[in-house]
């Protein structure tokens, strides 16, 4: 398994994660790490601290004693079957009530949640505490049906990100997944989002990240990420919100420090006269996906 995961990450294509290279923005050819693969089995490789947590809780604790318990019952179901079926057990007992047993059914489920509660509560509080170094702050809006970004610490940056549809995919581009405009932020960073909705629920998902909040009308929810690795990073909107709640893609681009101050302040030129317009929803949407 090491092995073919260290042989997929080395055959990962690379992709510019530049915004529009004819325009000028800053170029750089990344490795494509968050992106769901065929024949998958388990999480996507982690991208950041608390994705490598998650990945740990759900490996190497939550999968052993769902395991178990899984195990155990089947062993009881066999057991029953064999020995206490009509043919082997002729004539049924007239127990029905055992003490001791009753005590066990009911304190070891409560012992195995006490086990699984302990780091489950101590990975809650991970997720929802916004580290006080964050270097970054990014505003996250959901409208029907698409993103729009801020980025309040560098100015006046702001813009929609809507899917790419299919006719329009360069090579090597995932369907479903490549926005026109990407998110773009420093690698080793903390990055701290403000997630918000214009119309109806929707949720900001990056499954590497180990990152999901839902995004409400009238209210501000925050979350955080801190990606290791450079690369290009997808997610998707997770919350039903309508028609085409299946085309909403996030596409992020983790690139060095230098690249990052590079994209600013191309974007700064790009977005300032933009002013984060609506688009064309019409024109956005599933009329121009082929589905």
């Amino acid at each position: 398994m090491i092995l073919l995961a260290v042989a997929l990450l080395a055959g990962m294509p690379a992709r510019a994660y530049a915004q529009d290279a004819a325009a000028g923005a800053p170029a750089e050819s990344l490795p494509v790490r968050g992106e769901a693969r065929e024949w998958q089995l388990g999480f996507q490789t982690p991208a950041s601290p608390v994705m490598e947590q998650l990945e740990g809780f759900h490996n190497k604790l939550m999968l052993p004693i769902i395991t178990a318990i899984c195990l155990f019952v089947l062993l009881l179901l066999v057991i029953i079957m064999v020995r206490f079926n009509a043919r082997a057990n002729p004539v049924a007992s007239k127990n029905s009530h055992n003490t001791l047993i009753e005590v066990i059914w009911t304190v070891v489920p409560v012992m195995i949640l006490v086990v699984i509660a302990i780091p489950s509560f101590r990975l809650l509080f991970k997720e929802a505490r916004i580290p006080a170094e964050a270097a970054l702050t990014i505003k996250a809006t959901g409208k029907q049906w698409f993103w729009s970004y801020e980025y309040p610490d560098q100015g006046d940056i702001a813009f929609d990100a809507t899917m790419v549809p299919d006719g329009d995919l360069a090579a090597g581009q995932p369907r479903l997944l490549t926005a026109d405009n990407k998110l773009v932020v420093p690698v080793g960073k903390v990055v701290h989002v403000i997630v918000t909705a214009a119309d109806v629920l929707h949720s900001w998902a990056v499954p590497a990240f180990g990152v999901k909040m839902d995004a409400v009308p009238g209210r501000l929810n925050e979350t955080w990420f801190e990606a290791e690795k450079e690369g290009i990073y997808y997610g998707q909107c997770s919350e039903l919100c309508g028609k085409d709640h299946a085309f909403m893609p996030i596409e992020i681009h983790v690139v060095s420090e230098q690249a990052f101050a590079a994209w600013v302040d191309w974007a700064k030129k790009e977005y300032a006269a933009n002013d984060a317009a609506p688009v064309d929803v019409a024109a956005a949407s599933a009329p121009a996906i082929a589905r």
